[in-house]
């Protein structure tokens, strides 16, 4: 990999041994479960079932939070619930890949990306120097570009790449996961309740806002190309 800036903190200084790995493998994990289950206490089980299904999904491309998120609040599961699962899942995500980033380099598919993605690394940052310049901010923004690449691991990446410490890449991709959750959360609600009052009006204001999206899909995937290399 080209790219060598900020990628030697994650790289090294870690136990390597037997015990450390399952931990740092499984620690993420067992977060995800245990969110999971919590949300036994707010929803009824098969309400939660559907809620564990669509965080599984979330995980399969090309579905993304601009999906999920509307798809939930119309399956019965509370918007705030919705915005906060898919929020927590980027924040637990970026945690899996800082703890086991040299694991992450050989998991198949994900593995080549996040190779080609630092290849580009010295040219992705001179096209955005905003990204170091900002810092956890620059960090965020990134996390609410509407574009595939952009959730947990590419904002990682991206965060790396910016130089910064593991827990300021967490706090930036808490923010902006949070903050573009809520965005498609409340969008989805308001769009939700109009289409029960007034199908029509719904369903054009639905179509409108899709078309609007599209248009700044392929505005963002236009300068941001390396997203897709």
């Amino acid at each position: 990999m080209p790219f060598t800036g900020g990628i030697s903190l994650f790289t090294s200084g870690k136990d390597d041994s037997l015990t450390f790995t399952v931990l740092r493998l499984l620690f993420p994990v067992l977060l995800a479960f245990t969110y999971f289950f919590s949300s036994l206490l707010v929803l009824p089980p098969e309400k939660s079932l559907i809620l564990g299904g669509l965080m599984i999904v979330y995980y399969i491309p090309p579905a993304g939070k601009e999906s999920i998120i509307p798809l939930g609040i119309g399956l019965g599961i509370p918007w705030w619930l919705m915005a906060a699962s898919l929020a927590f899942l980027d924040v637990i995500t970026s945690l899996f890949v800082i703890l086991n980033f040299r694991i992450a380099l050989r998991i198949p598919v994900l593995g080549p990306w996040i190779s080609r993605f630092l290849a580009s690394g010295d040219a992705f940052m001179e096209k955005h120097p905003w990204l170091s310049r900002w810092s956890v901010l620059g960090v965020a923004g990134f996390v609410l570009l509407p574009l595939q690449g952009t959730g947990g691991v590419g904002a990682t990446l991206v965060g790396m790449m910016a130089g910064l410490s593991p827990g300021k890449i967490l706090l930036a991709i808490g923010i902006g996961a949070s903050a573009e959750c809520l965005i498609f959360a409340l969008g989805s609600e308001l769009i939700w309740r109009l289409i029960m009052e007034n199908l029509v009006l719904g369903l054009g204001v639905a179509l409108a806002v899709i078309i609007a999206g599209i248009i700044l899909y392929l505005a963002f995937r236009r300068r941001f190309r390396e997203l897709h290399g």
